[in-house]
């Protein structure tokens, strides 16, 4: 159920935290603690999952009270892929496990967008981290000119899934132009029926960092499909594309795409 009084809509039913679909994944691109505390005062209960973007993570000086805040909102910190994959090319594998205990992080993001990783170890990563943390894997690259076959994005996806992984984020970029998306932002919808008819979209969080993208993930799969990459002043916005309470969405989701009522 929603977390606040659904007084007279009959808004579409969302499941209360914790979820697990209908994810809002946030991005938190160097937040400091008062804008945590007025997001979680203002759209907490729709916030799911905080990514540390790429590698800021790693020179926050107040990382320790940010994650401590978080945690007493109850909600999950990652760092973002990026800093997995220096990490890798570092060849520092154990000191960042030591490094994610000691700062207490429940869960870790693996990706290989900007650097290639032999499959085999990729999939054997994975597998390592689902010993001890929560892994959200990603598919996809972050250069715009690489298309990847739709079938290698539903192989890996699958393999990931079967290796570990918790949920596969699907790359679009913070600003939707990679991945998921066309160079310009035009959403691949080819490539995300051909994912979604092979792949149950329950496992996946789809970055959608833009209102356009979000609306037509909340209409294609339903309120409680997962979204990335949202942006914290738009936690708020995507819920009310969720429930069908934006102009968006308010057809297909409140009315079953049905007219307004007269009168």
């Amino acid at each position: 159920m929603p977390g606040f009084s659904d007084g007279f809509l009959d808004l579409p039913e969302r499941p209360g935290k914790p979820r697990a679909q209908g994810l809002t994944h946030v991005i938190d691109k160097g937040l400091n603690l008062r804008d945590i505390e007025g997001l979680f005062d203002t759209a907490g209960q729709f916030v799911d999952i905080v990514k540390l973007g790429w590698g800021t993570s790693y020179v926050t000086n107040n990382l320790e009270k940010k994650i401590a805040l978080y945690r007493s909102f109850e909600t999950p910190v990652v760092c973002g892929g990026t800093l997995f994959e220096a990490v890798y090319g570092r060849g520092r594998i154990d000191e960042f496990k030591s490094w994610l205990v000691e700062n207490r992080f429940s869960h870790v993001e693996i990706s290989d967008g900007t650097l290639e990783i032999p499959r085999d170890r990729k999939l054997d990563l994975i597998a390592d981290f689902a010993r001890d943390f929560t892994v959200l894997s990603e598919v996809g690259s972050k250069d715009a000119d690489v298309n990847i076959a739709p079938y290698l994005w539903v192989q890996w996806i699958k393999e990931e899934l079967a290796a570990g992984a918790w949920k596969v984020i699907t790359e679009g970029r913070e600003g939707g132009t990679a991945g998921i998306y066309r160079p310009t932002g035009e959403m691949r919808t080819g490539l995300i029926d051909e994912i979604a008819h092979e792949v149950d979209f329950h496992a996946l969080i789809f970055e959608a960092p833009t209102k356009e993208s979000q609306a037509w993930f909340v209409k294609q799969f339903g309120p409680n499909v997962n979204l990335g990459n949202i942006p914290p002043d738009e936690v708020i916005p995507l819920e009310t594309l969720r429930l069908g309470l934006r102009g968006d969405t308010l057809k297909e989701v409140l009315l079953g795409g049905e007219p307004a009522a007269a009168g």
